[in-house]
């Protein structure tokens, strides 16, 4: 298993770790498999979204912030109960596939650790999996 520690710099962001990634399976040197990226925390997550227009990931955030404002009366006693109600949201976990030894994603996808109570630094687990030979 790998361990990334990844450092986030604002309270809530959508940090592009795909080219991380991507250097973490060129690495392991396997040519097809899988990849799976587990986030050990739960006040973030893991999302496949868009790469090319960061507006989506604004309009990501803000549509996560309308569905877990600030203002609701939260029991959690920490005050970050909206951040763990938008990692429920999302993803703690992703699996991917593995061709040629790179990482496969559509055309505009990219990979985002999605911080909501940060900044913080954040650790990623992942664990590459051979899969069978030609």
């Amino acid at each position: 298993m790998i361990k990334l520690s990844l450092p986030t710099a604002r309270q809530e962001e959508f940090l592009d770790i795909t080219s991380r990634l991507q250097s973490v399976v060129r690495e392991s040197r396997v040519r097809q498999g899988l990849a799976v990226v587990f986030c050990p925390h739960t006040t973030c997550a893991l999302t496949i979204n868009e790469h090319a227009d960061p507006d989506v990931r604004a309009d990501i955030l803000m549509a996560l912030r309308k569905m877990a404002p600030d203002t609701l009366p939260y029991a959690h006693a920490e005050g970050n109960s909206p951040a763990h109600v938008k990692a429920s949201l999302l993803n703690q976990s992703l699996t991917l596939i593995i061709e040629g030894g790179e990482i496969q994603l559509g055309t505009w996808q990219g990979i985002f650790l999605c911080e909501f109570d940060g900044p913080r630094t954040r650790q990623l687990w992942i664990k590459v999996v051979a899969g069978d030979r030609d």
